[in-house]
């Protein structure tokens, strides 16, 4: 079968098996080779695909136990936040942490340890969890946590799915009021401003920027920043605190297969981010849960938007102390390149957390989408060295081209998570394209 990530880059055949249940992955295992355990494929690049073998984890969907004491759900790993949300809005909890999509599941979750907006404050996916269950390669199954086979725990946050297969989970929900995020809508003109405003807006809850990629000189950074907390009933006005916990969610037409590359081109682009900017008057309004955190998933299919070539997600971190002199030159390099990004984001980030592999770092977080075409790849050098430059790093969630020199630089735990690999295992068991560009 062809197998591929959001980002419809690169593209394999393969070998995928479901399991449908424990027992199902046990076999799997035990029939040996390399292998990868995968969710909805919602990681951009190659993290999910091995040609050796895939196990899709979806059918293991079950939502196993709940205590509304603590707020502590247990489920399958095939258990998208979708599922969650749908089942637990109404009932008054929300996930304590999402990233920019619903429908990843909560294995891949865990395995990325996925940041949402609010990082800066809550932590990552992994900060809310009590524990998961990973079934090794010598088919054992281990629940670890912060307090039990922390080794283990720590490897598997951030992992990619490379310490075995996670089996179950128990997350932490948020007791919330409202379907409704009491949003703050401000315009910034340049990156000083942008960053100003972050620093400024600390104590929201929620917080990430559109930035205008094409802008150049004095307006390089210029961004629409949107902060948001949940909004209490009594914020609501009278006509929805009658069913103040009923969803709104938008859903545009799906793009078609075939969408021609074309449709996302400079020239339309630029009057887009023009537009986009002047009209986003500075305001507060109420704004449904799906629209701020999720709003890409009213667009089905949004990622043929590229073409069949497909695209690539650049996404860096860089250290606080370092922010504004490495975003100022990896925004000038990509607006000067003749590839400005037809989407960036901008988001404030915390402490990295117990996951050895994971992303985050204090600091910021850029998102950056460009076209998967051969005269990319040059430019997404050139913004590497200006990462490492400034003590940076890439998401491996989002990952499709980076360099095993890069991931040393700037992964200081990776010998410590290979250890613990080998210790479990796992090495020579659970692997990706991803894992072996990177020489994991």
């Amino acid at each position: 079968m062809k197998a591929e990530g959001w980002g419809r880059f690169p593209r394999i055949d393969g070998q995928l098996v479901s399991g449908w249940d424990e027992m199902a992955v046990l076999r799997r295992i035990a029939a040996g080779g390399s292998m990868i355990a995968c969710g909805a494929r919602r990681s951009y690049g190659d993290a999910s695909l091995n040609p050796a073998g895939m196990l899709s984890m979806v059918p293991m969907d079950r939502l196993l136990d709940f205590d509304p004491a603590t707020g502590l759900l247990l489920c399958e790993a095939g258990v998208t936040l979708a599922d969650i949300l749908d089942v637990f809005v109404p009932r008054g909890w929300f996930p304590a942490v999402t990233p920019g999509t619903r429908f990843v599941t909560v294995g891949g979750a865990v395995a990325a340890d996925v940041h949402g907006k609010n990082h800066h404050r809550d932590g990552g996916f992994g900060a809310h969890l009590a524990f998961c269950d990973v079934m090794l390669a010598d088919g054992r199954v281990i629940r670890c946590s912060p307090d039990r086979d922390p080794d283990l725990f720590a490897a598997t946050l951030g992992g990619m799915g490379l310490t075995g297969v996670i089996l179950r989970a128990s997350l932490r929900l948020r007791p919330i009021e409202t379907a409704w995020i009491r949003e703050d809508i401000f315009r910034s003109s340049g990156l000083d401003e942008t960053l100003d405003l972050f620093g400024r807006l600390h104590d929201r809850s929620y917080s990430v920027a559109w930035i205008d990629a094409f802008a150049t000189g004095a307006r390089i950074g210029r961004a629409v920043v949107m902060t948001g907390d949940h909004a209490g009933l009594d914020e609501l006005p009278a006509e929805l605190r009658q069913a103040p916990l009923a969803r709104t969610v938008r859903r545009l037409p799906a793009v078609p297969p075939g969408c021609p590359s074309w449709l996302l081109n400079r020239a339309s682009v630029r009057a887009f981010n023009e537009a986009y900017h002047r009209l986003a008057r500075p305001r507060r309004r109420l704004s449904a849960l799906d629209s701020f955190f999720h709003p890409l998933d009213a667009v089905p299919a949004w990622n043929r938007l590229y073409g069949r070539r497909g695209f690539l997600q650049y996404q860096c971190v860089l250290p606080r102390t370092a922010a504004a002199a490495g975003l100022r030159r990896l925004l000038a390099e990509t607006a000067g390149s003749g590839w400005p990004s037809f989407l960036a984001m901008l988001k404030p980030l915390g402490e990295q957390g117990m996951g050895l592999m994971s992303f985050p770092m204090e600091g910021y977080t850029l998102a950056l989408d460009f076209p998967a075409a051969e005269p990319v790849f040059p430019l997404l050098r050139r913004l590497d060295a200006i990462v490492d430059d400034h003590g940076g790093r890439l998401y491996l969630a989002k990952d499709a081209r980076m360099d095993a020199g890069m991931l040393r630089r700037g992964y200081p735990a990776v010998d410590r998570f290979q250890e613990i690999r080998a210790a479990y295992g796992s090495c020579g068991r659970f692997g990706s394209l991803q894992s072996r560009r990177l020489d994991l």
